[in-house]
């Protein structure tokens, strides 16, 4: 019976073992600083407008479950202020891009533009400019913009997708707010 309870400790702590093996991870970049920087004017924040019709529900005003909507209307529905009733209401959104051509293709996500009635892109140094959307794919939330800038813009260049790995070291820009630019690194999971 000692036999058999060695081999039970001998196999348990060789699973053990096997389970602890150190894993040696590459080490993240010192700084991501050169790589936000030189990629920061390329980011845009886009900014649209959309009118709806006074009543209508827009993207704020989610439905309300019929249980509770006799006691919410009453706080939510405005159409018995007949004097500051106003014809249209704007809904305001706000999401970033990218530029990925000189001549102002950029690139957002279909659901910051879907819906809107005026698509405005801020550039990181404040210049505005009024864009159209060229095409969007809802399912893959893409949506390709065009601006006219005149002179050639910042621009990024696609990666190859194929060759990133899980556990790989990323690093994202955006400009969802319109506070400026952020930076988020992290890895591939």
């Amino acid at each position: 019976m000692n036999s058999f309870k060695l081999f039970i400790a001998v196999l348990g702590l060789t699973f053990w073992s096997l389970s602890a093996v150190p894993v040696e991870a590459a080490p993240a970049p010192d700084s991501f600083a050169d790589l936000a920087e030189e990629n920061q004017p390329a980011v845009v924040n886009v900014s649209t407008t959309q009118f709806i019709e006074a009543g209508e529900r827009g993207p704020s005003r989610p439905d309300i479950p019929p249980g509770f909507r006799d006691f919410f209307e009453d706080f939510l529905d405005d159409e018995d202020d007949d004097e500051d009733q106003t014809p249209q209401q704007r809904v305001l959104s706000l999401g970033s891009g990218f530029i990925i051509s000189p001549d102002g293709f950029i690139v957002t996500n279909n659901h910051v533009i879907n819906n809107a009635d005026e698509i405005l892109v801020i550039m990181t140094d404040g210049e505005e400019y009024d864009a159209v959307v060229v095409g969007r794919d809802p399912l893959s939330d893409i949506a390709l913009l065009k601006i006219e800038a005149g002179d050639a813009l910042p621009y990024v260049e696609f990666g190859d997708s194929d060759a990133i790995r899980v556990g790989e070291w990323v690093m994202t820009i955006g400009n969802p707010f319109g506070l400026g630019g952020t930076v988020t690194a992290g890895i591939v999971s």
